[in-house]
């Protein structure tokens, strides 16, 4: 559940962001005022106004709740890492900030907002949620696209609540200042009037959706191997967007539903200043800086055709492990400076032959966390160094989607669903032998297959995992004796 909140922050910057757009922010003095007039006492606006709110969790939860329950938690992984759904929701959010950017709107069909709208009264608790369910479909044209995109990052995670997490934190921050408004009231006054800033957000969120999509479509490079976009392509494409934003910020970029932009107000200052500023702190990328704090939404440095620290060559260690390995010409690591085998079987073969302990890395090839974890974790010295060696390390990828050969496939005794690509395979040995099917996952064994101490998941504290290593070679050493 720890890597879960991440996810639902997301989800709370979604609902704010959500607020501020023209379909919503709006309604807000239309919707208090409606509760305070139709109740006959303050407590019964604050009644109607805290149902409302919990109406509006309720429907994007259970939007959550219907799509984990159809796709199940082996749905998630296999879903998150299909050509079609990156390929069609790099084309969605596209097509989302085309939107935002105001060449046409998005609506629901009229009749059938006309029709649930019909059914809010606003005097009884269901038509209370109707009438939330009315502000949902009102503001599809403006929510589509945050909730489309929280939706698609929490399928990726492959986490089985994480669909939900991220609706708790959308629909709390969106509900909530209808709530806190209808308690009270005088918290209108000090909201800005609506304008041509609700469009600004618009505007903004659309070039957010660009740079999102690209994650999409990476992420479909990553798994199918097309590698047509490598690391310096996307930063390039991240580095174009962000600085055309902060010309938009700035006034010197204008659509054709914009104003005028007369003044500079110290918020859209500062906004620019920071956009600016993320856009110089990509720059050092394109010649290999690894630029940890994006390392999760980044192609992986082994992508780079050239690292300037290291001469242009791509690895800082050599390779000592057989070059004839299965699969090594197919599967890039997505760290520098480790070498690993990429099949169960055979790696565990090999750390028979030189007796050292498996370290199992459950990982995939567009897994956010797992980008983090070897960013973070696995690039500090010490813990290089470990792996490296003392450890034979096995990366198996869950969403590779290289074919088994057909005398090699079966029918999954977890899943009850047919095993046909090594990534299947990993995902099954996983589960199969683990008990879990989340990414990363670092397992250490020793020649027999034993489990030497308690696996990890992610978790970024350096010393925790220093630990967890060193207590994998001492529990080795004694089974040795």
């Amino acid at each position: 559940m720890k890597t879960l909140w991440p996810l639902f922050f997301q989800g709370i910057g979604g609902g704010l962001a959500a607020f501020v757009m023209p379909c919503i922010f709006p309604l807000l003095p239309l919707t208090i005022s409606f509760f305070t007039k139709s109740s006959s006492s303050r407590f019964g606006a604050i009644t109607k106004a805290l149902l409302y709110g919990l109406s509006i969790v309720v429907i994007y939860c259970a939007l959550g709740l219907i799509v984990t329950a159809i796709l199940g938690p082996s749905g998630l992984n296999s879903l998150a890492s299909s050509a079609f759904f990156n390929l069609f929701i790099f084309f969605l959010l596209v097509l989302f900030a085309i939107s935002f950017f105001g060449a046409f709107d998005i609506n629901l069909p009229s009749g059938l907002v006309n029709k649930i709208d019909g059914l809010s009264g606003g005097q009884t608790w269901i038509g209370i949620f109707f009438m939330a369910f009315t502000l949902s479909l009102v503001s599809f044209s403006c929510t589509a696209p945050l909730v489309g995109t929280l939706l698609f990052t929490a399928v990726s995670s492959g986490q089985y609540y994480a669909l939900l997490a991220a609706m708790v934190g959308f629909s709390t921050a969106l509900a909530l200042p209808f709530t806190l408004a209808a308690i009270f009231p005088s918290l209108l006054k000090a909201l800005p009037k609506s304008g041509s800033w609700l469009n600004s957000v618009k505007v903004f969120l659309g070039f957010i959706e660009l740079a999102a999509a690209m994650k999409f479509l990476s992420n479909f490079d990553l798994t199918y191997h097309t590698e047509f976009l490598n690391r310096e392509v996307f930063l390039s494409i991240w580095i174009a967007l962000f600085t055309l934003l902060g010309f938009y910020l700035i006034g010197k970029i204008k659509f054709s539903h914009d104003s005028d932009l007369k003044h500079l107000s110290v918020f859209r200052f500062f906004t620019a200043l920071a956009t600016f500023s993320f856009v110089a702190y990509l720059i050092p990328g394109l010649w290999g800086a690894p630029l940890k704090s994006l390392s999760g939404f980044l192609p992986p440095l082994t992508s780079q055709e050239f690292i300037l620290s290291q001469g242009g060559n791509e690895n800082s260690i050599t390779d000592t492990l057989p070059a004839g390995r299965k699969l090594v010409n197919v599967i890039k690591p997505t760290v520098v400076g480790f070498h690993a085998f990429f099949d169960y079987k055979e790696g565990l073969a090999y750390a028979r032959k030189v007796n050292k302990p498996v370290m199992l890395d459950f990982t995939g090839h567009s897994c956010v966390n797992c980008r983090k974890m070897e960013a973070s974790v696995w690039t500090n010295p010490e813990i290089k160094n470990i792996i490296n060696r003392d450890y034979i390390l096995i990366s198996l990828y869950v969403d590779e989607k290289l074919e088994l050969p057909s005398v090699d496939q079966y029918t999954s005794k977890i899943t009850d669903s047919k095993v046909k690509t090594i990534g299947n395979l990993n995902s099954d040995i996983e589960a199969s032998k683990f008990g879990t099917n989340s990414q990363p996952y670092y397992v250490l064994l020793d020649k027999n297959e034993k489990v030497l101490g308690k696996p990890r998941a992610y978790d970024e504290n350096l010393e925790e995992y220093k630990k967890f290593l060193m207590e994998g070679l001492q529990l080795f050493h004694q089974n040795q004796k």
